[in-house]
């Protein structure tokens, strides 16, 4: 079963506010969780080696950047015909506001020790924004949705995709300056068994008393698999 057919089914007026609340508390989220990868500086995920390294030649802030970047990648929905929801559009300003009021607050750290916290720290409370806001079913970020559309137009698996554009993202970004090291590895390695445990566990309920959807053997518990 995949994300999307995981997270289908008809959501009544009364699951509104949580849904909302999700959106914008998951955004939020991985905003703050990209600038304390930034902070930990053992590499980033890769969009945000990018936003780095743009904002390393350009000398702005690495949130306006991340908010340049994913209103221009915006703008490749057009030809690939993919339909923005309010997530998508919130994706774009919350984010990078989030990232750059926590690189305000949290200053740089020295020693290798609360480096490694700060990476943790960082992929763990990414892999819990994921969850939140797909959850919230408002249509998928400027970058997934870039990633789905040429899956659908191209033919190509998903997989094969995502991989194809991360490389380039990476690749760029590490050329301008951006951060890559172990931690950009580690994100690639744990963020996807991360996102759908949090997946599970902020899934919406088509019913409040019980799920639809049952998998494995296991009632009432809805369960998603990438």
């Amino acid at each position: 079963m995949s994300i999307a057919t995981g997270l289908r089914g008809r959501l009544t007026g009364r699951h509104l506010p949580r849904r909302l609340t999700q959106l914008y508390v998951g955004l939020a989220l991985y905003g703050i969780s990209s600038a304390l990868l930034v902070r930990g500086g053992l590499g980033l995920e890769p969009w945000g080696v990018l936003h780095q390294g743009l904002a390393e030649k350009t000398g702005l802030t690495i949130g306006v950047v991340s908010i340049i970047v994913g209103a221009a990648v915006l703008l490749l929905w057009i030809p690939i015909r993919q339909k923005p929801g309010l997530g998508t559009v919130s994706n774009v300003f919350v984010i990078g506001v989030a990232m750059d009021g926590t690189l305000a607050l949290v200053p740089e750290v020295q020693g290798l020790a609360p480096r490694i916290a700060l990476l943790f720290l960082g992929i763990v409370l990414n892999g819990a924004a994921t969850g939140l806001y797909i959850a919230a079913r408002f249509g998928p970020g400027p970058r997934d949705g870039l990633m789905t559309g040429l899956h659908r137009l191209t033919g190509r698996s998903i997989r094969l995709v995502r991989t194809a554009i991360e490389i380039a993202v990476v690749a760029t970004g590490f050329l301008l300056g951006g951060s890559v090291g172990a931690g950009t590895v580690l994100y690639a390695l744990s963020i996807g068994p991360l996102a759908q445990f949090f997946l599970r566990r902020f899934a919406i309920p088509e019913q409040e008393s019980s799920s639809t959807v049952v998998a494995s053997g296991t009632p009432k518990q809805a369960i998603l698999r990438p």
